[in-house]
This record gives structure tokens, C-alpha cells and sequence, in this order.
């Protein structure tokens, strides 16, 4: 069982890896789109995106740790 530090921890390297994925790949498809972004307003969607994505990755770990001890 993992413990709430290692969920967090985890989730933290999941969203660093995946931050660094979609910065990449914001730049390479928003164009295709007609997308026009400035690296500042690419940096804050990424915060956005980021900050949801840690939430549901906890969530989803805690979830699957309690449901592990039933």
C-alpha cells in the first residue's frame, strides 16, 4: 500500500512528465489548429492543466489505495 507522501509523490512526477509532453506538443499542434499562442500564455494553460491533473491523479491513487483495504 502506498502511503499519501507517495501517492503525491508520484503524482508530482506524473505531471512534470507530463507538462513537459504537452508544452512539446502545444507548439507542434496548436498551429494546425490556427493557434497562435505566446509562451506565457502556453506556461499558464500549462498551469492550469497541471493543477487539475494533480488533483485526479491523487484522487485517483487515494481512491485506489482505500478501495485496496476494503
Amino acid at each position: 500500500m502506498q502511503s499519501r507522501i507517495g501517492s503525491a509523490v508520484e503524482a508530482i512526477q506524473n505531471i512534470i512528465v507530463g507538462y513537459t509532453v504537452n508544452m512539446l506538443a502545444n507548439f507542434v499542434i496548436f498551429p494546425f489548429f490556427g493557434w497562435d499562442l505566446s509562451l506565457q500564455q502556453n506556461l499558464a494553460l500549462g498551469v492550469i492543466y497541471t493543477a487539475i491533473s494533480f488533483v485526479r491523479s491523487y484522487a485517483i491513487r487515494r481512491f485506489n489505495n482505500w478501495n485496496l483495504m476494503q
